[in-house]
């Protein structure tokens, strides 16, 4: 299968491309190297480093003929989206439409979309959080990945564009960014690995779902052929505290250091973890890596980086 990856020089879309090239697909990158980094671009797929909102998308399109586009580029920080709302639409939204539009244009079969389990619901009424859930989004990030859903299934309804939708976790895992706004696994680890001394929003007790990026990658996969215009949770189905976050990485690397705590962020959500059966029963996936187990592999890239 030929498949374009947008964002597929950050985090997660890195790890999805080099899932895809193992399976055996030709796979190309859109990014725009904002957050992304040329250090992750596997040097088998080929490489364009553009904005998805560019006019020039289409020349793109044009040059590798991809049946399927992986979206995944975005604007991933509720911070930045509630400090600048307009600019976290001009990324999530307009640059999905451009896509889309191109996708259309020129023959694409079908669109997985990265959107956000963690952030479309809001504060749940009820967990684990199931997809039939009602959507209540508390930021301009969450807004925009619901509006990305919406337009998904305006496509497939007017234009046959297919679409499977993965609502992501908390995702983490090597190759997050230990600098940016979101990203508590990896902001933690570099700080203690640095001999520092990392800050707890709120009061730490706000529980999420965390789940290893290499399950997220099979997730993927198997949407490549399965998941046909259906939303899905991807995620472990239980909380883990930031607190209990801080422990478990204290633990692995080894240090006493005690947390500041500062105050809660706008946007942030109490309690969120999702219902994952309907993965389990229509795309055959479930999580496989356990929560300590990936705090390690995650603690022993940033090692290896610090090194």
């Amino acid at each position: 299968m030929k498949i374009l990856v947008t964002g597929g020089a950050g985090f997660i879309g890195s790890h999805v491309v080099d899932g895809y090239l193992l399976a055996g697909h030709q796979v190309a990158v859109v990014d725009n190297l904002s957050t992304g980094k040329k250090s992750n671009l596997n040097p088998a797929a080929a490489f364009y480093e553009l904005d998805v909102a560019s006019p020039e998308l289409g020349s793109v399109f044009a040059a590798e003929g991809p049946d399927l586009v992986s979206h995944h580029a975005a604007q991933a920080s509720v911070k930045v989206s509630t400090d600048d709302p307009i600019f976290d639409a001009q990324q999530n939204v307009v640059g999905l439409l451009n896509v889309l539009g191109a996708c259309v244009k020129y023959g694409v079969k079908k669109v997985i979309f990265a959107s956000s389990g963690g952030a479309v619901y809001g504060e749940p009424r009820r967990l684990p959080v199931k997809e039939n859930h009602v959507l209540r989004p508390g930021s301009p990030y969450a807004i925009a990945k619901m509006a990305g859903e919406h337009y998904l299934r305006y496509f497939a309804q007017d234009y046959g564009l297919e679409h499977t939708i993965l609502r992501y976790a908390n995702i983490y895992g090597p190759r997050q960014d230990p600098f940016g706004e979101a990203g508590v696994v990896a902001i933690f680890s570099r700080i203690l690995l640095d001999g520092g001394t990392p800050e707890i929003h709120w009061d730490g007790e706000q529980r999420k779902d965390y789940l290893f990026v290499g399950d997220a990658v099979r997730a993927n996969l198997l949407a490549l052929t399965k998941g046909r215009n259906r939303a899905y949770n991807i995620g472990t189905g239980q909380g883990t505290s930031v607190n209990e976050l801080f422990q478990a990485l204290s633990r692995i690397i080894g240090t006493s250091v005690k947390p500041r705590f500062g105050p809660k962020r706008l946007g942030d959500l109490r309690l969120s973890y999702l219902d994952c059966n309907r993965a389990r029963r229509e795309l055959g996936w479930e999580p496989q890596v356990a929560l300590e187990v990936g705090l390690k592999r995650t603690v022993d890239y940033f090692r290896n980086v610090n090194s």
